[in-house]
């Protein structure tokens, strides 16, 4: 019974939803969910009811256990749990179904178990996606070729009972005017070993034997190849479309002729994404010729440019609806997406059967097209990651504004779902590193700091030569910008006060100063400076001396040191001979620890 209440809600569900390829989920969960009550209550399971309250202990067993199938962190449990939950709710919603006002009350409350940590899939390398692209392009170019050869052979045959059962024209015309069908083949067509040359090559795929007891089947799904795309064809125009207008496959998969609206230069698409809900009409103008092509990365420099063949989405999408043109028309009903494809079923029951593409098929999906292609590819093989590519590439060229980047979503989603990427995580770091470099850069050549001189500089000439107008080198020799401990380059432009207002802290911040010229004349007054800081340090905390002076007591120290023993005892003996002496504001004498 309780197998049937939830079935029955779950073909309700899909059917009033339409969720398509999430209804297995919850057949999933429901399998689940019933397997355990008949381990756990055994005989009393044929009886187990959502009405029966007794079931609320087995249900929160149930949800509680399930993460011990599956690995640590998986998405699974929870998806298996709430999706039971919302069969229960929906049930509990019916006004003349019963559910168990504990087991409704606990499907609407909090979840037992999180939604689990889905590891984002990387994007294709520039080099993968090149490969891609260019294998998607040689693909589709093929495909036309074949199929243009196939309606080109057909035209030249008639009715295989009036020409042969082993003619390829013959073949091809009859499947082409729909005179014969697939089943025909099983009854009329003589055994392979009684084939042409020709029709065994044909038959064969290159470099493999073509076996009798699937020689009538390899030739009908060829021959059925010749006339109309096959799913694995279709393939390439995916590759082209997700590439060229940077949507997912979903959105260009699942436009119809009515959609399309070509324009003088490019196409405009109306696009549906189920997921989100939305309807968009976007154009995708052709590209202006760049006369680049043949070149590669290497020598444009590295800068992003995809040389051959041009990206236009509307020459992808002509070639779609003229590859397509033949297979739709036999599919009137199909008319919301351009993929449709003509296959073969191995036990002949049906005729050829046409209808919508069915890309994820195992024998024919996006892994096995890229075996085929010889493309490449590291890491999984999903057509998403595409999709994460050109993200990047709009990234890059935006010059990794999200707002741009974004333009078919949120900003969330976009640093949730593609700034994750290998790509876009080593470009953030470089720029990091390029931004810290930059200012590094700018704090090594900005000067904090005096211009020191020696004595072979004191003359107007080297002066100038040190970057001095005439007028402030004469200034400075004259010892009319004698500001204590320096010389001040122009005292009205303080990076302490405000422009052309005179300098307020000289001379205790002299020595922080980028305006300050020290010369030989100064060290005695460099000596009694140092002298009163060292007072200081015996005042003051270490905390404390190093946020008000430490900038200036390491710039003292590196000017002392680079003067010359003789210099500094000639110093010490004009201070001791009273001949220098060093005023200081009366603020200098008192230091506040706030």
């Amino acid at each position: 019974m309780l197998a049937v209440q939830l079935a029955d809600e779950w073909i309700e569900y899909v059917a009033a939803t339409g969720i398509g390829g999430h209804a297995r989920n919850y057949a999933q969960a429901i399998d689940c969910f019933c397997g355990y009550v008949d381990k756990v209550l055994d005989s009393r399971a044929q009886g187990a009811s959502l009405a029966d309250p007794d079931l609320f202990d087995t249900l929160v067993k149930w949800e509680l256990s399930l993460p011990e199938g599956y690995a640590p962190g998986s998405t699974r449990p929870g998806m298996l749990a709430s999706s039971l939950r919302v069969l229960m709710i929906r049930r509990d919603d019916h006004p003349d179904r019963v559910v168990a006002p504990t087991l409704a009350r606990m499907a609407r409350g909090p979840a037992f178990l999180g939604s689990g940590q889905k590891a984002e899939r990387d994007e294709f390398t520039r080099q993968e996606k090149r490969a891609m692209v260019r294998a998607a392009w040689e693909s589709a170019h093929a495909t036309r070729k074949r199929l243009g050869n196939g309606w080109a052979l057909a035209e030249q045959g008639r009715h295989p009972e009036q020409g042969s059962w082993t003619s390829l024209s013959d073949l091809l015309w009859g499947l082409a005017h729909e005179k014969i069908t697939a089943d025909d083949f099983r009854r009329f067509l003589p055994a392979s070993r009684e084939w042409p040359l020709e029709l065994r090559e044909f038959t064969a795929d290159p470099g493999r034997v073509c076996y009798p007891h699937a020689a009538r089947l390899q030739l009908v799904r060829r021959l059925v190849a010749n006339l109309y795309p096959t799913t694995f064809d279709l393939h390439a125009f995916r590759v082209l479309l997700m590439d060229s207008t940077g949507y997912t496959s979903e959105e260009v998969t699942g436009f119809g002729e009515a959609e399309v609206e070509f324009l003088p230069k490019g196409v405009r698409l109306t696009l549906l994404k189920n997921r989100a809900g939305r309807l968009r009409h976007r154009a995708f103008r052709d590209q202006a010729p760049s006369g680049l092509s043949g070149r590669s990365d290497d020598v444009l420099g590295g800068q992003l440019t995809v040389d051959w063949p041009r990206r236009e989405a509307s020459e992808v999408v002509r070639q779609l609806l003229d590859v397509t043109a033949r297979v739709r028309a036999k599919a009137p009903h199909v008319t919301d997406t351009l993929f449709v494809s003509a296959t073969v079923r191995p036990n002949y029951s049906d005729d050829i059967v046409i209808g919508r593409w069915t890309p994820d098929h195992p024998g024919t999906n996006f892994r096995r097209w890229l075996a085929a292609m010889e493309v490449n590819v590291k890491g999984d093989l999903h057509i998403g990651r595409l999709r994460k590519s050109v993200k990047v590439e709009k990234a890059i060229v935006t010059e990794g504004r999200i707002d741009a980047a974004a333009d078919d979503h949120t900003e969330e989603t976009f640093a949730r779902h593609y700034a994750q990427g290998t790509t876009l995580r080593i470009l953030s770091g470089r720029t990091i590193s390029t931004a810290q470099q930059h200012w590094f850069n700018k704090a090594l050549d900005r000067v904090d700091g005096p211009t020191v001189l020696g004595a072979e500089h004191i003359d107007q000439g080297p002066l100038e030569d040190s970057g001095l107008s005439a007028q402030e080198a004469e200034d400075i020799m004259s010892g009319q910008l004698d500001m204590g401990v320096s010389h001040c380059k122009n005292p009205y432009q303080s990076p302490f006060s405000r422009p052309g207002e005179l300098c307020a802290v000289a001379p205790l911040r002299c020595l922080e100063c980028r305006n300050a010229w020290i010369l030989p004349s100064n060290l005695p007054q460099l000596l009694l400076f140092k002298a009163h800081l060292m007072r200081l340090r015996t005042l003051l905390t270490p905390q404390v001396f190093t946020r008000l002076w430490g900038q200036s007591w390491v710039n003292l120290q590196a000017v002392l040191d680079d003067r010359q023993p003789e210099e500094l005892a000639q110093a010490r003996k004009h201070i001791e001979a009273g001949q220098a002496e060093l005023d200081l504001p009366l603020a200098a004498h008192t230091e506040f620890d706030a």
